[in-house]
């Protein structure tokens, strides 16, 4: 099995956006909660920022303080400010608010992580500088294997807002044949799949008797066990059977956070 090494291809990326002039602008981004996943991530990209020299600001709430109104206002309120260039809510947000309501106030100009209807619609449409990061993972991927997505059986597990959802309806009319799956589907569906794209956040749901002998494996999902970070598909297991995977970490975690300021950088071409 070779080994889809995310933090090289992501430090390519940060390297290239390093050169480029940054405009001086701010990167907010807004926590609601204590979600210890969301606070690692936050970190991740902070020092990302730290290395392009751009000013990124975290915004920490506390949830009972906020209503789905009033947290949407001070999104909104944060959006507008013209020292602002992008601005992000770390997700998942506690269980009581809308997520969509809530990333709907961002200004589709700033929208980093194009979870705003706006700004998805206007991807959806082709009209948009950016696509969502995920979708921008699995491209690059795709270029630095040389491998033409369009001509394979494409499966994706997992339809959340932030992987599998935006890259499920990118790929709709632009694969062979396009396999969704939830975690309560029957995996062995996923055998009929040339490359297998996963995002459920659910430990080793996707074991090696659910896929077929050189897959391709795109795993997203992270979840803490004891500690250790873990992915969708069982990793370990995928030696000499799959042809190309991402590990957990070190995998797509890093890319996202490369494509999330690729995005900052595009809104915000000086």
């Amino acid at each position: 099995m070779n080994i889809i090494d995310g933090k090289k291809i992501a430090g390519t990326i940060i390297n290239r956006l390093k050169k480029l002039p940054r405009g001086g602008r701010i990167f907010a981004a807004i926590m609601v909660g204590e979600n210890p996943a969301s606070l690692s991530f936050l970190k991740q990209k902070e020092k990302v920022a730290h290395e392009c020299g751009i000013d990124f600001r975290i915004y920490t709430y506390k949830e009972e303080q906020w209503t789905n109104d009033t947290l949407r206002h001070e999104v909104g309120r944060i959006s507008a400010q013209k020292s602002v260039g992008g601005v992000i809510v770390q997700l998942p947000l506690p269980e009581k608010f809308n997520a969509q309501y809530i990333v709907n106030a961002i200004d589709s100009r700033k929208d980093v992580d194009v979870l705003g209807e706006r700004a998805l619609g206007s991807f959806y449409a082709e009209r948009s500088k950016v696509v969502p990061p995920a979708v921008g993972v699995v491209f690059r991927i795709m270029e630095e294997l040389a491998i033409k997505i369009l001509d394979k059986n494409v499966a994706v597990v997992g339809l959340g807002r932030l992987v599998g959802k935006p890259i499920a309806l990118f790929l709709i009319k632009k694969v062979r044949n396009l396999i969704l799956c939830d975690k309560n589907s029957d995996l062995g569906l996923l055998q009929c799949a040339d490359i297998v794209i996963s995002g459920v956040g659910k430990s080793h749901i996707i074991k090696k008797e659910h896929l077929k002998n050189g897959v391709i494996v795109i795993d997203f999902g992270y979840f803490l066990d004891g500690g250790t970070l873990k992915g969708d598909v069982d990793f370990d297991a995928l030696s000499n059977y799959a042809e190309y995977a991402t590990p957990t970490p070190g995998g797509t975690g890093p890319l996202l956070v490369a494509k999330l300021f690729e995005n900052f950088y595009a809104l915000n071409q000086v």
